[in-house]
Order: C-alpha cells, then sequence, then structure tokens
C-alpha cells in the first residue's frame, strides 16, 4: 500500500472514532456511570478505603478460588504373571513395559507370549 492511500485510510479511521466518540459523550448511560465512578471514588477517598476493602467487605468470598475436583484415583493394575514353558523363566509384572517380556514378544511373538499368561 502506498503512503498516501495509508494516510487516507488513517484519517478515515479517525474521523470515525471521532463520531463514535462524540455518540458516547452525547449518552446518557455514559455520563451517568461517570457521575457514579466519581461518587464512588470520592466516598472511598473521604473513608480511606480501596476497591479491594469494598469488594472483600461486600463479597468475602470473591478473592478465594473454587474448590478443585478431586483427581479420579485409577485402579491398581493386576499382576500378570508370565511363565515361559521352554525355559521355565517366570516373568511377574504389572505393565508390558518389561525387558524381559519385550524380549520374548521378538524372539515368540506377542500371541505367543500372551499364551503364557497364567
Amino acid at each position: 500500500m502506498s503512503i498516501i492511500a495509508e494516510y487516507k485510510a488513517l484519517e478515515a479511521q479517525i474521523a470515525e472514532q471521532q463520531k463514535r466518540l462524540e455518540a458516547l459523550k452525547n449518552d446518557e448511560k455514559l455520563k451517568k456511570e461517570i457521575e457514579f465512578e466519581n461518587k464512588l471514588r470520592g466516598l472511598l477517598a473521604d473513608y480511606g478505603y480501596s476497591l479491594r476493602n469494598v469488594i472483600a467487605l461486600l463479597d468475602p468470598n470473591a478473592g478465594k478460588s473454587t474448590p478443585v475436583a478431586v483427581k479420579e484415583v485409577r485402579r491398581e493394575r493386576t499382576m500378570k504373571r508370565y511363565k515361559n514353558p521352554n525355559t521355565g523363566d517366570v516373568v511377574e509384572t504389572k505393565g508390558g513395559n518389561h525387558k524381559v517380556l519385550k524380549a520374548w514378544k521378538e524372539q515368540y511373538g506377542a500371541d505367543v507370549v500372551e499364551s503364557w499368561l497364567q
């Protein structure tokens, strides 16, 4: 985009923003909110309170977090016992990440090793 095109686009945006600002300045709701905020800040200053003090006074639980949900406890894994009929060796494991069990599965095949489960 050329510099002049960018300039014109920015001018148009500024003009639109100024129109929105003028519309807000004449809005009754905004005037009431500004008046309320000014009066509230004046009261806070008169009594030496901060916004946090007022929030704590009106809603004591506002700063506290909601209770955390309790995590579900996983069931304990059951002990599995594999007995190699060729060598008579026994492997007891709760998971499938056992070094000897993996070696047997590579050597004999996973289906065969699973048939050794006692």
